[in-house]
């Protein structure tokens, strides 16, 4: 093959990416008429000039709602910390390994603060967990309709609003009686 058929291939190739992302994009010959005409009627619907032609521009992405609920700020702040550190300590163990195969003289350091990334990288996924568990200690957590913890929580809420209904009644009674104004008597 000779340069010049290699820089036809190459061109023809390139055309033919064009072409395709432009139908995929919807921007083919009539589409581009189809839109002018769209943009023409709605332009002298509201009165202004036609022939100043505004091009179509389709959004990059459309939003979709979120299939889970967002992580809590000090959780994902947590988690950010943790992936960093853990990448950071992989890059050295790597490091570490291949100075150590290469007899270099930095290999003994690596290793040392390979181990000490390890502990710190330890500390950043268990700083995770706990960071979670107290955010769902402190703010609860979402309960399904299936839950059988909400209807524990509800019968322990009633035995409570109970016992503090028949302390406050011994309260009165005694009050009473130190005051001398039983009702029965």
């Amino acid at each position: 093959m000779t340069a010049r058929e290699i820089r036809e291939n190459r061109a023809s190739a390139a055309a033919d990416v064009a072409t395709v992302a432009r139908e995929a994009a919807g921007v083919t010959a009539e589409g581009r008429g189809a839109a002018r005409e769209r943009r023409g009627a709605s332009a002298a619907a509201e009165g202004r000039d036609v022939t100043e032609e505004q091009p179509y521009y389709r959004p990059l992405w459309v939003e979709e709602p979120a299939r889970r609920r967002r992580l809590p700020d000090p959780v994902r702040t947590s988690a950010v910390r943790a992936v960093m550190i853990i990448a950071v300590t992989l890059i050295q163990a790597m490091v570490a390994f291949l100075c150590t195969m290469a007899g270099s003289w930095l290999a003994f350091p690596m290793v040392l603060s390979s181990v000490a990334s390890t502990v710190a990288a330890t500390w950043g996924a268990l700083d995770v967990w706990v960071t979670r568990q107290v955010w769902n200690q402190r703010n609860g957590v979402v309960s399904t309709p299936s839950s059988t913890a909400r209807a524990l929580r509800r019968e322990r809420r009633k035995a409570r609003r109970q016992a503090r209904a028949t302390e406050r009644t011994q309260q009165r009674i005694r009050r009473r009686e130190s005051a001398g104004q039983v009702a029965h008597s």
